[in-house]
């Protein structure tokens, strides 16, 4: 038994209260942010998503921007059982899908740029799918040196 594991019995047995149940405790929910995107009209929306994911067991704070259609839920709740419980009160809901878009190699191609995000926002894209107008990437070293100086045909090819 390593340190990690002896430090992990050691909080066992002092948190059970002294019970030889090591092996047979629950496992802790972690404390996490979920952000979601949720279509809201009105204050009487706001209010209802607002009450509906307080209720949630485990949900600690609740932020929602109305302007960004953008909810900030905070707690020990699943990212899952959140979604499930947005979509409930009727709205339409999904995992927040912008982000910030200098975090973005680039923001401006046609699966990241949306004209319907937020201010400062882009779509999450997979950074390794292209598209046809962008460059292809080859990780064969021949494709690199096919038009290089030291290369005495590579003018024969141009």
């Amino acid at each position: 038994m390593g340190v990690g594991g002896t430090i992990e019995y050691i909080s066992a047995l002092i948190g059970n209260g002294g019970s030889h149940s090591y092996g047979k405790r629950k496992k802790k929910k972690q404390f996490q942010t979920v952000e979601l995107k949720v279509r809201m009209d009105c204050d009487g929306c706001v209010l209802k998503i607002k009450n509906s994911l307080s209720s949630l067991k485990g949900v600690k704070t609740v932020e929602i921007n109305k302007k960004q259609q953008k909810v900030t839920v905070s707690g020990y709740a699943e990212a899952s059982k959140v979604l499930k419980k947005a979509k409930a009160t009727g709205k339409k809901a999904e995992i927040w899908p912008y982000v910030p878009y200098n975090l973005v190699a680039q923001p401006y191609i046609a699966q990241a740029y949306d004209k319907k995000a937020p201010a400062g926002y882009v779509r999450k894209v997979d950074p390794h799918v292209t598209t046809g107008t962008m460059g292809v990437y080859y990780d064969d070293p021949s494709y690199a040196s096919m038009f290089s100086d030291d290369n005495p045909n590579a003018c024969s090819i141009m």
